[in-house]
């Protein structure tokens, strides 16, 4: 239980001494803008207006209430704000930003191969339960990869067991996107060819976060799986080949959709590796086939180039890349934006293969598995 010890009056922040020692300094704008009061009970909105006050606002009077509540007397507006301690101390970014970051990913290399197991969850399991349900969502999240195993191989069936998480993400591909060999493709999915380890649609603003490829039929021989984890390239990069990370980083790339059928230019630059807030990753966009003739400053063409062929050769190098075959009801889903994937060349007259593909936002995979856990 979190209890205030003591207070002390800043220019512009309130300290808070708390009863195991730690210390907490609030700046008097944002107690002010998150009093209880300002949002609304039902929306749970901001209705306060924070722009209505002067940037010169502090507490006139500030005391412990025999509750616990931190009580301030504000010196305009005639309003008195009560804090409750575990708020502050749960919100309290003097702490958080004492910590040191840990990262929720678990990066991984070709040894997964051997563990393959580890990555998979039955259907029904997922269908049935929550915890089944939190168990595939937490491999999204934290692996970047799952396989579900055993669902129904009928057309559009994957639907069911994706509406566990959330909606699907329509793009002009429709939904589901039908992964077969057809004639004049307007896109190298629908052929029969090798695909190259990539990211799907990188040349959108904001790609889909997750991509799930429900397997129908695949009795035609080849066209074997392969995945690879480019956050862990990237990490091997950002402690081995400094120089080759930081143009990855800080060089924009340029995509374009070279797709005929469309009535839309869509280009968009994009870094081959993006970080958060916290130095994590955030983003991988890397796709060959799609990307545009560079534009980069003719000082660093040759650097850059260097980079994005030594980044393409790791993600596909041995070390990193897992393969596997996808059977009749299995459902390969992954993190679009951190995992590239791809597949073997198939003889489309030694057989039939058929899959399904629906996209699915970040969003909806992390605050679906939020919502779980805290429930």
């Amino acid at each position: 239980m979190n209890s205030i010890s003591k207070l002390e009056k800043n220019s512009t922040y309130l300290k808070v001494i708390w009863n195991d020692g730690e210390e907490s300094k609030f700046n008097y704008l944002w107690l002010r803008d998150n009093c209880p009061t300002a949002h609304d009970k039902d929306s749970r909105h901001r209705m306060f207006n924070i722009l209505k006050v002067s940037k010169d606002i502090n507490p006139k009077n500030y005391s412990v209430k025999e509750d616990g509540k931190l009580e301030i007397e504000w010196s305009e507006g005639d309003h008195t704000s009560y804090y409750d301690p575990n708020w502050l101390r749960e919100n309290c970014y003097t702490i958080k930003n004492k910590q040191k970051y840990v990262s929720p990913y678990k990066l991984w290399d070709s040894s997964l191969q051997k563990n393959l197991k580890s990555i998979q969850i039955d259907h029904d399991e997922i269908i049935n339960s929550d915890e089944g349900l939190v168990k595939w969502l937490e491999l999204l999240h934290y692996t970047g990869i799952a396989i579900v195993k055993n669902a129904p191989i009928e057309k559009n069936s994957a639907l069911k067991v994706l509406n566990r998480i959330s909606h699907t993400r329509e793009t002009f591909f429709n939904t589901p996107f039908e992964v077969i060999n057809i004639p004049k493709p307007n896109n190298s999915a629908y052929t029969a060819h090798a695909l190259r380890n990539h990211m799907d649609l990188p040349w959108f603003e904001n790609p889909p976060g997750y991509q799930f490829l429900h397997c129908l039929i695949n009795s035609a021989r080849g066209g074997d799986s392969s995945a690879v984890d480019a956050f862990a390239v990237a990490d091997y990069l950002r402690n081995n080949e400094k120089d080759t990370f930081d143009i990855l980083v800080n060089t924009p790339l340029k995509f374009r959709d070279k797709d005929y059928t469309q009535e839309a230019i869509r280009s968009v630059y994009g870094t081959a590796i993006s970080l958060t807030k916290d130095g994590d990753y955030n983003d991988i966009r890397y796709s060959i086939a799609t990307l545009d003739a560079l534009d980069c400053h003719p000082d660093i063409m040759d650097s850059v180039y260097k980079a994005h062929h030594r980044f393409g050769n790791l993600l596909h190098d041995s070390k990193f890349q897992i393969n596997f075959r996808l059977e009749p009801g299995d459902i390969f889903s992954f993190n679009n934006r951190r995992l590239l994937h791809g597949r073997t060349e198939f003889d489309p007259n030694s057989g039939h293969r058929h899959l399904q593909g629906y996209y699915m936002d970040r969003d909806e995979i992390v605050g679906r598995l939020r919502y779980l856990k805290n429930n």
